[in-house]
């Protein structure tokens, strides 16, 4: 045997360059194909649906452009943050049908934007890059960003916000302290450690900030970010502080200047109020019943709609904060995330008005934006611990589906069955009961508890070098709710149920119904919708009225939608034509 055989031939030098080349092909080829999907599952989307929501965000982005306003007033306040991605489409097209397409494109793009951060955050948590690639892909398909990617509201960025800060404060956490900069590399790595840790911060204050300026939720994020900075202050150097909160503080107050003009604008009459309401929850016995109940139910959704997995992550996240040894940035991620899920379940429960519909009490929709971060925090568990842990687990998992779900229950009684059944809301549940018209909450835990028992099974059946098994099993259910979301062909289209104002200035009657003036305010894209109450303002050349209102001299009726659709539209005799 030769000396030549005896001695092992190093690797080419450039083989971690290449290794790394076709590691960002594989994140480039996976996010547009998980663009392709959601264009493909929301093709029939062609205008707003979930109204006031989308028309309200829509209206923002139109004004900002510099396109024709509206009075929303009374109306819940809907803000800037998310419509400022938006603001672009309103440069190029007013036409209202192609803007929301394009609203739809936007969407489909930033919600896909989930899974290379959830990909980041993978690596950060010390997962293989070839285990991270699938698991990240896996779980960009989860339904939270599947459902909302398809319309123009805020929950389709929330995930992505809420991933990116959780990379951005793991970072924080881990090169921020002086400490651990100083061990890897004396006292020039601890200076490098304080820049890094000081960038980390700032971007967590400012994605946080940002969260806070789109939606309501984003405040618990920042109060949670601040909390993060307090009680790591004295293991941060004072530039990571600083940066944090200063980040955190200016881009609150730029936001909520926005948030101003865009209130004075669109709300000349003020918003919807809700801070009675929330008082009283909050000082009440019966308000923190309603509370605690409606944060329960969220808890349930959040677990069900996860398959069980963000039970899973709870107690997984449970677990590492009660180990003192598990490494510090584990330890913030979790108690973060742990902070931020019950702080928007608790906070968004309370200021909620009874609105005599089941959603009230079981609701997935405000802890979306932390499903997907829970999914991971679950695969994690599943992928990486022992058969026992695995088992711990999933009972655990179990255990808070039932005790959530129950206490939804027993405080909600039959208005579970009374209350208004809106499908929109429930749409994980659907693809598990298989109801869609009730909630089915008993059949829906049953279904999701075997889905997780598939998944865990799995997980003990894998070894630790082929988790294929649980991601491909993950993979597959995400796939048949993308099937049971696909839309079939829309029927030929009918008349418009709205009215189709001519040009000019066009007027509402105070007592239409929303339902026909908030998103005719959007189809009426020239100028602004007014409101009025008696004869119409002069110089208006279309009047919406309630229907069987009849004419005032020199008007004409020239369109009807009956008392269905809640309308009928006159014409004045300076814009008639002839």
């Amino acid at each position: 045997m030769t000396t030549a055989t005896m001695v092992r031939r190093p690797a080419p030098a450039d083989a971690p360059a290449r290794s790394g080349a076709w590691l960002w092909w594989l994140l480039a080829a996976g996010f547009v194909a998980q663009v392709a999907l959601r264009l493909w599952l929301n093709r029939y989307h062609l205008g707003p649906v979930a109204n006031p929501d989308e028309t309200g965000y829509l209206l923002a982005a139109r004004w900002l452009a510099g396109g024709a306003g509206a009075d929303l007033s009374g109306s819940t306040f809907y803000q800037a943050g998310y419509a400022l991605l938006l603001t672009p489409i309103f440069w190029l097209t007013s036409d209202p049908a192609t803007a929301y397409r394009l609203a739809v494109v936007v969407g489909a793009v930033a919600v896909s934007g989930a899974y290379p951060m959830a990909y980041l955050l993978l690596r950060r948590l010390r997962l293989r890059p070839r285990t991270a690639l699938p698991v990240a892909f896996a779980a960009g398909l989860s339904p939270s960003l599947l459902v909302f990617s398809g319309y123009a509201l805020a929950d389709a960025i929330l995930p992505v916000l809420v991933l990116g800060w959780l990379v951005a404060l793991h970072d924080l956490a881990a090169r921020g302290s002086a400490r651990a900069g100083t061990a890897a590399g004396g006292v020039a790595g601890g200076a490098a450690g304080g820049v890094a840790g000081a960038v980390a911060g700032a971007v967590a204050g400012g994605v946080a900030a940002y969260a806070m300026a789109t939606h309501l939720r984003g405040t618990v994020i920042v109060a949670v970010c601040l909390l993060v900075v307090a009680v790591l202050f004295r293991r941060l150097p004072r530039a990571t502080v600083i940066a944090t909160a200063a980040s955190a503080v200016a881009g609150a107050v730029a936001g909520e200047a926005l948030n101003g003009a865009l209130r004075a604008a669109l709300y000349a009459g003020g918003p919807r109020d809700l801070s009675g309401l929330l008082l009283t929850r909050l000082t009440s016995l019966e308000g923190q019943a309603w509370a605690l109940s409606g944060a329960a139910g969220q808890l349930w959704y959040l677990i069900a709609g996860t398959w069980g997995l963000a039970g899973v992550g709870l107690a997984g996240a449970a677990a590492v904060l009660a180990r003192r040894s598990a490494p510090l940035p584990h330890r913030v991620l979790a108690g973060a995330l742990l902070a931020a899920t019950l702080g928007i379940a608790y906070a968004s429960s309370a200021a909620l008005p009874d609105e005599h519909r089941v959603g009230n009490y079981a609701y997935g929709r405000y802890l979306a934006c932390v499903a997907v971060a829970w999914t991971l925090a679950g695969l994690l568990v599943l992928l990486r611990g022992g058969r026992r842990a695995v088992a711990w687990h999933a009972l655990a998992a179990a255990g808070l589906l039932a005790v959530s779900g129950g206490t939804a229950a027993w405080y909600a009684g039959d208005r579970l069955h009374r209350y208004a059944f809106i499908a929109f809301d429930f749409p994980e549940v659907i693809f598990l009961s298989g109801v869609r018209d009730s909630l089915d909450l008993v059949t829906a835990s049953l279904t999701a508890l075997v889905l997780l028992a598939c998944l865990a099974g799995t997980a003990l059946l894998a070894t630790r070098r082929t988790p294929a098994l649980v991601v491909g099993g993950l993979g597959l259910i995400h796939l048949a709710f993308a099937a049971h979301l696909a839309p079939a062909a829309p029927p030929a289209p009918g008349p418009d149920w709205l009215p189709a104002p001519g040009p000019g200035r066009v007027a509402v009657d105070e007592r239409v119904r929303w339902n026909v003036w908030v998103p005719l305010a959007y189809r009426v894209w020239w100028t602004e919708l007014e409101r009025f109450r008696g004869t119409p303002p002069p110089g208006v050349c279309t009047a919406i009225v309630p229907p069987g209102t009849p004419p005032p001299p020199g008007w004409a009726a020239t369109g009807h939608g009956g008392d269905r659709q809640g309308w009928t539209s006159w014409t004045g005799p300076a814009c008639r034509p002839g």
